[in-house]
């Protein structure tokens, strides 16, 4: 299951059914759980745990140090999870001891060609990251969010549980969860209805997300007014919760 043509560690610890393709480096303290597929040429550093059922393609670089002046080879890490898909040339760093000295990465997740995922990053579960999306350090992405080709996230950003960025988006801001954004510059333009329906989102949620997004983008409310109406809601949909727990946690304010 291991090509005679690539390095490992003895100090790895790889699964049994673990495939690695000719030409990989694989470092020590690289774990990698059942079931995952490493092509040829990708390159590990350690410390890194990766779970089961994952493909990681060609040409990727997963667990380098991060790319931060103020790193000084401190000891940090980056976890995986599941079943995710790196596609190739996809960069994937380890955390700094300016944050909690981690990367994170969940589950069930696609990562196109040439996407990065930078230090102390917190990456949530069905996200899909389209070729070339970048995040900056410190990001938050969390579940079911979408990022189109070349969009872009500047650091420390939250963005929202199924939200979507269209292609070339340059994000400097927190996005709510559910909301669309793009454009030059990149601005809000409605709900994700469509991605909520394939999820199985109810009717009525999504009606009652479409009109906290008109008290949060087209009522000419300050953020700590939108979040008090917003909050007559919450009692009768989760996902309007949702929002507003999001909402009073923003740390970079929020696109709009």
């Amino acid at each position: 299951m291991i090509d005679p043509k690539a390095i490992v560690d003895v100090n790895a610890e790889i699964a049994d059914d673990v495939e690695i393709g000719p030409f990989s480096i694989i470092g020590p303290e690289v774990k990698v759980g059942a079931g995952t597929v490493i092509g040829p040429h990708v390159v590990m550093k350690g410390p890194v745990t990766i779970g089961e059922d994952n493909h990681i393609y060609q040409f990727a670089s997963i667990g380098e140090d991060p790319q931060d002046k103020k790193y000084a080879d401190e000891k940090t890490s980056l976890v995986i999870g599941d079943r995710n898909v790196i596609r190739e040339f996809s960069t994937m760093h380890r955390g700094t001891l300016q944050d909690h000295a981690i990367t994170k990465v969940g589950d069930d997740n696609l990562f196109m060609a040439y996407t990065h995922v930078a230090h102390d990053c917190v990456i949530g579960n069905n996200i899909i990251m389209a070729n070339g999306a970048s995040l900056a350090g410190h990001v938050h992405l969390c579940d079911n969010a979408i990022l189109g080709g070349f969009t872009l996230v500047h650091q420390f950003t939250q963005i929202g549980t199924f939200s979507f960025a269209a292609m070339g988006s340059a994000i400097t801001q927190d996005i709510p969860p559910y909301v669309m954004v793009g454009g030059r510059p990149t601005r809000p333009h409605g709900i994700n209805s469509v991605g909520m329906e394939r999820s199985g989102c109810h009717s009525e949620a999504i009606r009652l997300i479409r009109k906290a997004y008109k008290i949060l983008y087209k009522n000419n409310l300050r953020l700590e007014d939108a979040i008090e109406e917003m909050e007559d809601l919450a009692g009768e949909c989760d996902e309007i919760s949702n929002m507003v727990s999001f909402l009073r946690n923003v740390s970079r304010g929020i696109l709009r």
